[in-house]
């Protein structure tokens, strides 16, 4: 699917993690409320949202399909297995080569039985500071839908843990390194760490704007200043990783229009340029996703 304007490259339009966070915080299933802000967010620039939530993690197509409708936003559908902790019962019982056709059916033939088709593969996620047993083996699982499909991956790290490994690994598996985004780097609050993934070749997202309890968002417009000035700024995305009911506005949350009305100020204050943003926004995911 092709996609101009501006593009939030990390995002759940719905999601529901409530039973393992225990929390029902974490399942965000509000409809009206995510139509609000997408057509806020609509009006600012912001064309295309990322959508990766995939198996096991709250996916409803029809809910996605109605807010698309509502809200004008172009939404592009993952498939995936994220993390150990949120797996459903077949990523345990089922081999790599299964599960990487489940994945190539969301891909060529619709998920869930809709004609809703994935167009990136994602998010796919390590545990923190540990790559289980079950996490290598969806990895697997995925770069053998990768190769078939030909599709893009995007993967989560916990914390920004893990993410030059997951390098190693695909690097290891002879996946074009220009296909791949490491997600939540930003967490990292490590310049160092992130340029040495970016110069393996690999994309980064910094996709949990506003999460001040995990990164000060100075950190992250600090680092992105480093990139800049490295000249790696080509290879790099932002989102906000919105997940729960109270990171939206209604709730009294910072809400999607953080990312534009705040955190783009904040990032021109610290030198980043408006071509360094307009790339981050809008070419690099562009050039990404249109291949």
């Amino acid at each position: 699917m092709l996609i101009d304007g501006m593009t939030y490259m990390h995002e759940h339009t719905t999601l529901d993690l409530s039973e393992v966070k225990n929390t029902e915080d974490c399942q965000l299933d509000v409809f009206s409320e995510t139509v609000e802000e997408y057509k806020k967010l609509y009006k600012k620039g912001v064309k295309n949202i990322i959508d990766v939530t995939n198996f096991g993690m709250g996916r409803n197509i029809p809910f996605v399909e109605k807010v698309t409708k509502a809200s004008g936003m172009n939404i592009i559908y993952a498939t995936g297995f994220y993390q150990e902790d949120f797996y459903p019962i077949q990523v345990f019982r089922e081999t790599r080569e299964q599960l990487a056709e489940r994945m190539i059916k969301d891909i060529t033939e619709g998920i869930k039985g809709t004609h809703i088709t994935a167009d990136i593969i994602g998010e796919i996620g390590t545990s923190f500071n540990k790559w289980t047993e079950t996490e290598k083996k969806v990895f697997e699982a995925v770069v053998i839908a990768h190769k078939e499909t030909n599709k893009p991956i995007t993967t989560h790290t916990s914390i920004g843990t893990l993410g030059q490994e997951q390098v190693d690994f695909f690097k290891g598996k002879q996946v074009a390194l220009d296909r791949v985004i490491i997600g939540h780097v930003d967490l990292t609050g490590d310049a160092d760490y992130i340029l040495k993934m970016l110069r393996d070749g690999v994309y980064v997202a910094f996709d949990t704007v506003g999460k001040e309890s995990y990164m000060p968002d100075r950190t992250r417009a600090e680092i992105l200043k480093k990139i800049q000035d490295a000249g790696y700024i080509e290879r790099v995305f932002l989102s906000m990783d919105i997940t729960r009911k109270s990171h939206l506005e209604y709730k009294g949350g910072i809400g999607y229009s953080f990312l534009l009305d705040s955190f783009v100020p904040l990032m021109q204050s610290y030198g980043i340029t408006d071509e360094s943003i307009e790339k981050m926004l809008v070419k690099n995911p562009i050039e990404f996703m249109n291949r």
